[in-house]
Order: C-alpha cells, then sequence, then structure tokens
C-alpha cells in the first residue's frame, strides 16, 4: 500500500494555499456569498488541546465544501484577547498582557495554520487593537447619548478572588465561571446597559431563529425568563413604642391578620419624599389572586429598605449580622428547596397589606435574592412551598386562598385529603395549582384566572398598583474594575453636572461623552487589581486627569474597564469591513454579507455571547448600523472531546493532548478525519488516538486508488456506489453528520479498492468528496492526476438521480442481544461496510461509548448484533 509523507506534504500545501491567495474572500461579488463563522477563542498560554479544534474543522469541512459549489465564502478568525484570563496569566508570570497576549496569538495561529484551516487571515482582528475597539467605544457611546446606560450604586456579584463586578451571566450555579470562587453581594458604583429593555425583543426574535438548534434557544428563553404578573405596592409602617409581635399560626387561622388601629407614618428620615408619602415595598407576584393569603413580606438580604430604615429597625444589630451570615452563599443555596430555611424578623417596622389593612411582618431571609423580581415577595404560606416551610418554622399565619375547582364544599373540606387531579399539587397541606379563590373577599368563587383580572384592575384603579411583566434578565453590568479591558470612554465633569444636553447626560448628571476615539488603554507597570471598588487605572494620574471635551475645565476619566463580552458582541461585523476608519461597517459591505450563513461554537455560550451579541446588534439595527434584526442565522454547538480517560482535559488532571504531537506523528489530515469521525458533533465523546491510526489507514486506502487509475472504467455497482456516496456526503455535511459522511466515504474506499480499474474522472471524484475533511492530501493526489489548479476551485460532483438510487434493506441494529436502533442501507451491502454503518449511528455510538466490542454479528439484510463487556 502506498504512503505518504505528511509532514513535507502538507507543510508544502499549506504554503501554497496562503502564496495564490485561496481563501481570500472580496466583498460583493457576482457569486452567492456564504458567511461561515467560528465563535474566535481567548489566546491562552496553554495553546490549543486536541478538543478545541473540532468546531474549527467543521466549519473548515463546509467551507471548503461550499467553495467547491460556487460560493464566495467567508471564514474568518481572529482573537477574543480582553478579559480576566488574559489578565491572570500576566499576572501570574510576570509578564505584561500585551506582550503574553502577543505571544500567544502567535502560537494559536500556528497550530490553526497546522491543522490546514481555510481562513482569511486579511480580516483577521484583534479586540485588544485600539483600531477595533473604538469602534466597541463608539457604540458604548451611541447607548449611553441614548440613555440606554446609567451609572448605578446597587449591589453586584463580587468576586473575592478576581477582585471585580461581575454580571449574572458570569456564574455558574453562584460561583465565578472564572475561579470557582463564591461570589458576594457588594454595593458597588458601577455602570450599567439597559438590555432588558430589549428582553421582549430578544424573546420574541427566536421564534425567527428557525435554523438554530432548539436547546439553544430554550436556554435563551429560560434565562431571559419572562413572568406576567403585578406589581404591588407595600407601605413601611414603624410602631414607635416597641415591638409589634406578629400573630401566631393559630391566632391566624381563626381571625387573619391583626387588624390596624392607627395608620403610622415614618418619621421626616424615612420619607421618600417631601410629601411625607411613607416608604414603600415593592413586590412582584405572578398571582396576585393569592394577596389575601398575604401574611408576611420577605427581603433579600441586600435589600436597600434595610439601610434606609437603619436605627427604626430595633434589632439592627442582629439583622446585620444575619446578613454578613448568608452574604457568601451561592445563589443555588439559598433557592434550594431542600435547604432549611432561615431569617429574621425586622422588629419595629411592619408593612401595611394594601387591600386588608393589616399589619404584616417583615423578614430578611436568604430564600429571596436581590436579583430576581424586585427583591422583594409577598408570602403565601398556603400556596408556596418555600414559604409555607418558612412560616411552619417561625410560627407564621397560614390562610388558605385558593382550593381545586372541582370540590364543592370548598371552605370545608381538608387539603389532605383531596382527590387526585392533574391540575393539583398538594405538599404538606401547601397547594400550588390553580383552582378558585376562598377567603378573598370580593375575588370569592372566581377562578385563578379571572381573580387575576380583577385583582390588577383594582389595584390599578386604588393606584396600589399595576400589571408587570418581569423578566429573569437583568440589566448587564458593564464594569469591570481591572486593567485589562476597553476604557470607558466617559469624562466626569462638576462644572458639567448642572447643564446636562442629552438623555444619557440626563440620567447620568456630570458624565461626559468622549467621543475622541479610541480612549487608548495607557501602558503601565503595575496593573495588579485593588481589590476596592476602583479599577488599578485610578492611580495613573496622568491618565484621569483631562480636560472636559465639552467645557474644557479640569475633570477625570472614568477608571473602570468593559467586560470581555463588549469586543466579543460584534466581531462578526469587523471582519466583514476591517479596515473601515470611517465607520463600524460600510453599508454595502454589511448588505452583502449579513447575517452570517452560519455561526459554530460551545453551548456554554447560550446565556452570556449570545444574547449580549443579539443585544448588541438589534440596537445597531435600531440606529441604522446593520440591515438585519437577527446577527447569526444557522447555529450549531459543539460536544465536548473529552480525555481518554473521559474526565475534561486539564493540567490539573495531566490528561491534556497537544495536536501539535497528532499532526507531527500522523499528519493533519488523518486528526481532521478523526475528529469528524469519531461521534455526533454535537455530542461529548472521550479521546481516542487509536481512531487516529484508524483514519490514518483509511487516507493511505485513498493514495493506494492511485494505482488503479487507467483507461477502464469501474463496474456499474461501484460507479452506482460512486453516487449514493456524493448524495449523502453533500447531505450529510449540510446537515452537521460528518461521522455519517466519513463512513460512507470509508465504504466508496473500500468497494472502489475492490476493483480492477478506475478511471480518472471516478477517481476525482471520490478525491472531492474527500477533500473537505483531508485537504493536503486530496490537493496532492488531485494534483498527480494532472489538474492545472486547484482541487478547491473545481466544482463539486453532482450525483446521478438513477444512479444514488438504492435497493434498500432495513437492518436491526442491537447491542448484546437487545434492539436499539435500525437503519436503512443497500441490498446485499457487504458486512463490512454494513457494521461500519452501524457503528456510526447516534444512538449506536452513545451506547459503545468507554465499552469494549468483544465481537460483531452481522446477518446480512436483517441484523447487526454487536456485543460488548
Amino acid at each position: 500500500m502506498r504512503e505518504y509523507q505528511h509532514q513535507q506534504l502538507e507543510a508544502k500545501w499549506r504554503q501554497k494555499w496562503q502564496q495564490e491567495g485561496l481563501y481570500t474572500a472580496e466583498n460583493g461579488q457576482d457569486k452567492p456569498k456564504f458567511y461561515v463563522l467560528d465563535m474566535f477563542p481567548y489566546p491562552s498560554g496553554a495553546g490549543l488541546h486536541v478538543g478545541h479544534p473540532k468546531g474549527y474543522i467543521a466549519t473548515d469541512v463546509v467551507t471548503r465544501c461550499m467553495m467547491m459549489q460556487g460560493y464566495n465564502v467567508l471564514h474568518p478568525m481572529g482573537w477574543d484577547a480582553f478579559g480576566l484570563p488574559a489578565e491572570n496569566y500576566a499576572l501570574k508570570t510576570g509578564v505584561h498582557p500585551t506582550i503574553s497576549t502577543a505571544d500567544h496569538i502567535v502560537n494559536y495561529k500556528r497550530q490553526l495554520d497546522d491543522i490546514g484551516l481555510a481562513y482569511d487571515w486579511n480580516r483577521e482582528i484583534n479586540t485588544t487593537d485600539p483600531d477595533y475597539y473604538r469602534w466597541t467605544q463608539w457604540t458604548f457611546l451611541e447607548m449611553f447619548k441614548r440613555g440606554l446606560v446609567y451609572e448605578s450604586h446597587e449591589p453586584i456579584n463580587w468576586c473575592p478572588t478576581c477582585k471585580t463586578g461581575l454580571a449574572n451571566e458570569d456564574l455558574e450555579n453562584g460561583l465565578c465561571e472564572r475561579c470557582g470562587t463564591v461570589v458576594e453581594k457588594k454595593p458597588l458604583r458601577q455602570w450599567a446597559v439597559r438590555i432588558t429593555d430589549y428582553a421582549n425583543r430578544l424573546l420574541a426574535d427566536l421564534d425567527k431563529l428557525p435554523d438554530w438548534e432548539d436547546s439553544i434557544k430554550e436556554m435563551q428563553r429560560y434565562w431571559i425568563g419572562r413572568s406576567v404578573g403585578a406589581e404591588i405596592n407595600f407601605k413601611v409602617i414603624i410602631n414607635t413604642s416597641g415591638v409589634i409581635p406578629h400573630p401566631s399560626r393559630e391566632a391566624g387561622a381563626k381571625a387573619g391578620i391583626l387588624p390596624v388601629t392607627v395608620d403610622q407614618r415614618l418619621d421626616s428620615r424615612l420619607r421618600g419624599n417631601d410629601t411625607g408619602e411613607s416608604a414603600v415595598i415593592k413586590v412582584f407576584t405572578t398571582r396576585p389572586d393569592t394577596i389575601f393569603g398575604a401574611t408576611y413580606l420577605v427581603i433579600s438580604p441586600e435589600h436597600e429598605l434595610i439601610n434606609e430604615l437603619g436605627d427604626a429597625i430595633l434589632n439592627l444589630n442582629e439583622v446585620q449580622g444575619y446578613i454578613s451570615q448568608v452574604k457568601n452563599k451561592s445563589d443555588m443555596e439559598r433557592t434550594d428547596l431542600n435547604k432549611d430555611k432561615s431569617g429574621i424578623e425586622l422588629q419595629g417596622v411592619k408593612a401595611l397589606h394594601p387591600v386588608t389593612g393589616h399589619q404584616l411582618p417583615i423578614f430578611a431571609a436568604d430564600y429571596v435574592l436581590s436579583g430576581y423580581g424586585t427583591g422583594a415577595i409577598m408570602a403565601v404560606p398556603a400556596h408556596d412551598e418555600r414559604d409555607h416551610e418558612f412560616a411552619l418554622k417561625y410560627n407564621l399565619p397560614i390562610i388558605k386562598v385558593v382550593v381545586p375547582p372541582a370540590l364543592d364544599q370548598l371552605n370545608t373540606v381538608g387539603f389532605n385529603s383531596l382527590p387526585e387531579h392533574t391540575d393539583i399539587r398538594v405538599v404538606d397541606d401547601c397547594y400550588t395549582a390553580e383552582g378558585l379563590a376562598i377567603n378573598s373577599d370580593f375575588l370569592d368563587g372566581l377562578s385563578t384566572a379571572a381573580a387575576k383580572e380583577k385583582i390588577i384592575i383594582w389595584l390599578t384603579e386604588n393606584k396600589i398598583g399595576q400589571a408587570k411583566v418581569q423578566y429573569k434578565l437583568k440589566d448587564w453590568v458593564f464594569s469591570r474594575q481591572r486593567y485589562w479591558g476597553e476604557p470607558i470612554p466617559l469624562i466626569y465633569c462638576e462644572y458639567c453636572h448642572d447643564n446636562p444636553t442629552n438623555e444619557g447626560e440626563r440620567l447620568n448628571p456630570g458624565w461626559i461623552a468622549d467621543d475622541n476615539l479610541p480612549v487608548t488603554l495607557p501602558m503601565v507597570d503595575h496593573y495588579e487589581p485593588s481589590g476596592t471598588a476602583e479599577s488599578p487605572l485610578a492611580n495613573i494620574t496622568d491618565w484621569v486627569n483631562v480636560k472636559c471635551p465639552r467645557c474644557g475645565k479640569a475633570a477625570k476619566r472614568e477608571t473602570n474597564t468593559m467586560p470581555q463580552w463588549a469586543g466579543s458582541s460584534w466581531y462578526y461585523l469587523r471582519y466583514c469591513d476591517p479596515y473601515n476608519d470611517k465607520e463600524l461597517i460600510s453599508k454595502k459591505a454589511e448588505k452583502y454579507w449579513n447575517p452570517v450563513d452560519l455561526y459554530v461554537g460551545g453551548a456554554e455560550h447560550a446565556t452570556r455571547h449570545l444574547i449580549y451579541a443579539r443585544f448588541w446588534h438589534k440596537f445597531l439595527f435600531d440606529i441604522g448600523v446593520v440591515s438585519t434584526e437577527e446577527p447569526f442565522a444557522k447555529l450549531r454547538h459543539v460536544g465536548l472531546i473529552l480525555a481518554e480517560d473521559g474526565r475534561k482535559m486539564s493540567k490539573r488532571w495531566n490528561n491534556v493532548i497537544n495536536p501539535d504531537d497528532i499532526c507531527s506523528e500522523y499528519g493533519a489530515d488523518a486528526f481532521r478525519v478523526y475528529e469528524m469521525f469519531m461521534g455526533p458533533f454535537d455530542q461529548p465523546v472521550a479521546w481516542n488516538t487509536n481512531g487516529v491510526i484508524g483514519a490514518r489507514k483509511f487516507l493511505s486506502k485513498l493514495t493506494a486508488l492511485s494505482q488503479k487509475v487507467g483507461d477502464d472504467s469501474a463496474s456499474k455497482a461501484a460507479i452506482s456506489q460512486l453516487h449514493k456516496t456524493i448524495k449523502k456526503v453533500t447531505s450529510d455535511i449540510i446537515d452537521f453528520k460528518f461521522n455519517t459522511a466519513i463512513s460512507a466515504l470509508m465504504i466508496l474506499v473500500n468497494a472502489l479498492g475492490d476493483e480492477e480499474s478506475l478511471t480518472k474522472e471516478q477517481y476525482g471524484m471520490a478525491l472531492q468528496l474527500a477533500a473537505p475533511f483531508a485537504p493536503h492530501l486530496a490537493e496532492e493526489l488531485w494534483q498527480e492526476l494532472g489538474h492545472g489548479q486547484s482541487i478547491f476551485l473545481s466544482s463539486w460532483p453532482r450525483f446521478d438521480a438513477e444512479l444514488a438510487q438504492d435497493e434498500a434493506a432495513v437492518v436491526v441494529i442491537q447491542i448484546n442481544g437487545k434492539v436499539r436502533d435500525q437503519m436503512e442501507v443497500g441490498l446485499d451491502m457487504p458486512a463490512a461496510d454494513v457494521e461500519a454503518l452501524a457503528k456510526a449511528r447516534e444512538k449506536i455510538v452513545s451506547w459503545l461509548e468507554g465499552k469494549e466490542i468483544v465481537k460483531v454479528i452481522v446477518v446480512p439484510n436483517k441484523l447487526v448484533n454487536i456485543v460488548i463487556k
């Protein structure tokens, strides 16, 4: 069997392709365009391991296939190089991030080139390049001027290890996504972006994306979290004579809550304004129909009311002690249904029930989060599991106000004796489903839907509340108290504080946009995070102290930097027009290339990057920069490649495999073929170096076919197999079924290997089908056939429908004698080919993962039984 020297062959063709500009995309060609994009990497010191290139190889396969089908393909690459990973590496090694990041990019680019990826490097971008982040800053200022950016002092997620504020999207189960530290809630001056203004559009427009995977869209729907209900105002009152005891559960069950005898008002320290109105707790609820069952209020330990009330809380020291006790708990810990509920009453203050006038105790409890809703709830313990458990623990009243609709004796039947019903949920006397209202005055007898409608009308008419749509999505915390990021182009001027001119300045008095862009990051020797509320930039006085761009008086720069997500929210646009120094993107380039036709990356970005990028794009659409409402037409996510031991690849486990070593020993083409063959693209699979050896053997068989090229044609059966393979490989590449495409190619190569002779055309078509997967070898063998131009400038082969028609048989696939799948194969297909197809099936791959195959039994046209242990 003829072998090939992969190192020399692959280096030769990579150099030639670059010299000839094979991958250069031209704006506005007559050919149809196809824009295929990878989620660009942040270059780390460790370089790539074999799990990283899986998505890059997939887009490369599609790129080369589309080139051969006559498309003007844009396939660019760049670097997401700002942010905590790069800065932390620089702090660890003592090498300035500008230097270490540049070195990492050189290494990453070499590794990507060695794999033979078809990138148009003429369009390379880098988020740390001032010519690039100038337009990130420009977009931020456009948001600022339109009131979408605001200065906030609310408690945010603070990572004590990374020493910076984080957005909700940067957390995983209440831990910092970068370092795994439990985050704290910390009041901090920061900038935020009103992404919630776009929440409804972000949610609704998911329906305009039919070529996105449903799982990704569902993750976004959950994260955006639209809830329909009411926002209700509960006035806060003070008991100046001492503690107002809350009634017991028994008293509440008999007579409800103690009635109010005096409408007590807050003293001047607690008034919200000069009209004498009392402080108000705003509560959002999806079940306003249960308001008559509210027996206490719960606010989050971070709620601003605690500071506002101050000494009016008679047990303030105990309350502050409780806050300190729970501040380091993760959100997951705090909301865990199985955990013991804890809280503390704010003694000396009460909430006034807006409908009944009863005084309700107010608790601070960790099961209420500041980041969800208003950070306060009306507790209805008869109909909410957490409230019910809390009420039992603290002996609080429980008033039943909803019962199942099927019962006649509404006020007398106990919950524990309720009949089973598909619409009923009863948990220890806690009924959480919809039903009919009882003990609810003018709502009695109404269904849940009718009661919701009526109470919202009543609340609105009495100016106590209103209908409200609430989102789980929160405004984007846009400040980082770190050095390595885009400077925020705002300047604070005391003189201009009283003279705002645009919406952004009116909302943020004293802050002036610095339109002299880019505002560049200063080079400094010391950039360690301060650990306080200030960025290290605050200490660079000659950079901080500037003249106000509006009035010319002394002013100071904003010293926080932008989050890493800022630069990655719009990079796909800059690839289309990377050298434009007049605008973010020209109208012509934007209209030609957008939207992105295929976007590939990790599913972990579904609730961060993809939401931010969709929001950024919609804002640019609103101001006329882009012509489409959505940036990415088709989205596919990459399944992880695990180490051979089944764990994630990590230095910690010493199980990282470097693609440099694989490409050096077996060749980039074998590496590419194996990564695409090892399993369904979107599923996790463990690495097995023996698989690379198998891929190399396949390529050697493909090479050996060159010895059969002559004047005589292959048999009719072989020609039929060729056309069936053209049909399958073409559709499988489009559908991201790369493993079955390669399986079909292996079957074809075996079939052609049994022939005495092949024509140049027949062998050439086989090479064209293999070329997207094994580009270097296919190009070499194509040139040996006497072709003068690259195989990637040839036309993709077309199949003859009649020749591609299968005489099919349905084959059952068993694992250890149990049916797990079935498939359609060609009648009398060779047993080896049937076995290969069976092993490549998505369902079967999952059954075989990590198992040893003892033997395979193939019954022609009927059965494949794979025996494993």
